[in-house]
C-alpha cells in the first residue's frame, strides 16, 4: 500500500475574538493552536443534541441531562436549550459547579456514602433540591443520623439492579427495597422513588439487543416502584437511562424520566455498539506528528495517554480502534489507522492490519485528530473545549472542570 498523502486546507479563514467587546486575545486558528488540544465540533454536537431532544419527545418523558460528560457549563446550556434545568451529575463537584451557575435541580447519581454527608447538608443549605441514591439500609441509616443538620428535605432514590451489572436492588427482591424505604424515616428525608441505570446495554451487539435492554431497564424499574407502592410509598419518581437505552427505548411506559450523557458528544464505544457512527463523534484530540519509526510502520504523535486516556473501551467490540481512530485535520477518518500503543507524552499510529509498509508517512508537524474510545475519560485530561465550527474555525474556548 503506498503512502497515504494527507494536506492541510489550503485556506484559513479570519482569527474570532473570544468576544466583541473585550480585550481578550484573538483565538488561534488550528494550525497555530498547541497540541494536544481538545476539540469539540460545534455542528456535530447540535445534530448529537436534537437527535437526543427529538427521542424524548417521541417517548414523552422528562429528560435530566448527564452532565459527567461534558463537565461544562456552556454545554449543559446546549443540552438543555436553556439557561438552567434539571440535571444529573456523578460528582458533588459537578453539584457545586453547577449550583454556583444558578442549577437548583440536581441528582447526585452515585450511591452516598457517610464522608460526603456534611457536603451534602452545605449543598442543601445553598438551596439545591439535591437528589441522592442509595441501595441499602445502612446507607439509609447513615442518611437519617444526619438529617438533623439539614437545612431542607433531601429527596432519595431507591438504586434497582437492573441488570447485574453494577450497584442496586434487584427489581424483584421487594424484602430489601421495603427495608430500606422503611430505614428512610425521617421529616428530612423524602423518598421520591427509584432510579435505574441498566450499563449491560454497553455489551449489546445489535439494534435489537439495544431495544431488548432498554425493555428490561424500563420493566425493572416499574416493577421496583409497584412495590414501593404497594407498600404505601408514594415513589413517583421513576429515572432511567443511558445513551443506547435512550436512543433504542421503543416505549417507557410507567417511567417518568430519562437521563443520558455521552451522546451529547459520542464517542467509538458508542459507534461500535451502533449507537452513532465515528462521523457523529464531537470531541476529538488535536496531535502533531513528531517522528517516525520506518521499519516499524509508526508514526508519532505527541498525544499519549495523558491526552487520550487509557481507557480502551473498543477492545471488546468486534472492531479494536486502538486508543482512538485517526483523521486528518479536518476531522475526516483516515481508514484503518489507530492510536496502537500510548505513552504519557507519545502515541504510536499504525495500519490496523499491521502492514509495515502501509505507514501513514506525514511530515513532522502535520495535525491529526485522534477520535476518542470514551469521551467522558479523554476530555477529562484537558481545562477546555476549543470549540470549531463546520469550516473547522475555531469559534469559543469553553472551560470545563474536574475532581471531586
Amino acid at each position: 500500500m503506498a503512502p497515504l498523502a494527507v494536506r492541510l486546507p489550503a485556506g484559513r479563514g479570519p482569527r474570532y475574538s473570544r468576544a466583541t467587546m473585550s480585550n481578550t486575545p484573538t483565538l488561534p486558528d488550528l494550525a497555530t493552536l498547541e497540541t494536544p488540544a481538545l476539540l469539540l465540533s460545534q455542528p456535530r454536537m447540535a445534530a448529537n443534541i436534537e437527535r437526543m431532544r427529538q427521542r424524548i419527545a417521541t417517548l414523552g418523558v422528562a429528560f435530566r441531562p448527564h452532565v459527567k460528560t461534558a463537565k461544562s457549563l456552556a454545554v449543559a446550556q446546549a443540552m438543555l436549550g436553556a439557561a438552567s434545568g434539571a440535571i444529573t451529575v456523578s460528582t458533588l463537584r459537578e453539584a457545586d459547579e453547577f449550583a454556583a451557575q444558578g442549577f437548583a435541580d440536581i441528582t447526585y447519581a452515585v450511591g452516598i456514602t457517610p464522608n460526603k454527608l456534611g457536603h451534602v447538608a452545605r449543598l442543601l443549605a445553598q438551596g439545591v433540591q439535591l437528589r441522592l441514591i442509595l441501595d441499602s439500609v445502612a446507607a439509609a441509616q447513615a442518611l437519617v443520623q444526619a438529617a438533623d443538620a439539614f437545612a431542607a428535605p433531601v429527596g432519595v432514590l431507591i438504586e434497582i439492579d437492573t441488570d447485574g451489572h453494577r450497584a442496586g436492588i434487584a427489581p424483584a427482591d421487594a424484602a430489601t427495597l421495603l427495608a430500606v424505604a422503611a430505614a428512610l424515616s425521617h421529616p428530612r428525608v423524602q423518598l421520591l422513588g427509584v432510579l435505574t441505570h441498566l450499563g449491560a446495554s454497553y455489551d449489546c451487539r445489535s439494534p435489537e439487543a439495544l431495544r431488548a435492554a432498554a425493555e428490561q431497564e424500563r420493566a425493572g424499574a416499574v416493577q421496583a416502584a409497584e412495590q414501593l407502592r404497594a407498600a404505601g410509598h408514594a415513589a413517583p419518581v421513576v429515572s432511567v437511562g443511558s445513551t443506547p437505552s435512550a436512543l433504542f427505548a421503543q416505549q417507557l411506559s410507567g417511567v417518568t424520566e430519562l437521563r443520558a450523557g455521552v451522546y451529547v458528544f459520542q464517542d467509538l464505544v458508542m459507534a461500535g455498539l451502533g449507537v452513532c457512527t465515528p462521523d457523529d463523534v464531537a470531541v476529538s484530540v488535536l496531535t502533531s506528528v513528531v517522528g517516525h519509526q520506518r521499519a516499524k510502520g509508526w508514526t508519532l504523535v505527541d498525544a499519549g495517554w495523558m491526552a487520550l486516556s487509557r481507557d480502551r473501551g473498543t477492545a471488546a467490540q468486534p472492531v479494536d480502534q486502538g486508543y482512538g481512530l485517526v483523521c486528518d485535520v479536518a476531522g475526516l477518518v483516515l481508514p484503518d489507522y489507530t492510536v496502537i500503543a500510548a505513552n504519557q507524552e507519545h502515541g504510536t499510529i499504525a495500519h490496523r492490519s499491521g502492514d509495515k509498509g502501509a505507514m501513514l508517512d506525514l511530515p513532522v508537524g502535520t495535525l491529526l485528530r485522534i477520535l476518542p474510545n470514551h469521551a467522558c475519560a479523554t476530555c477529562a485530561q484537558f481545562s477546555s473545549y476549543q470549540v470549531v465550527d463546520g469550516a473547522n474555525q475555531i469559534q469559543a474556548e469553553w472551560p470545563r472542570f474536574g475532581g471531586w
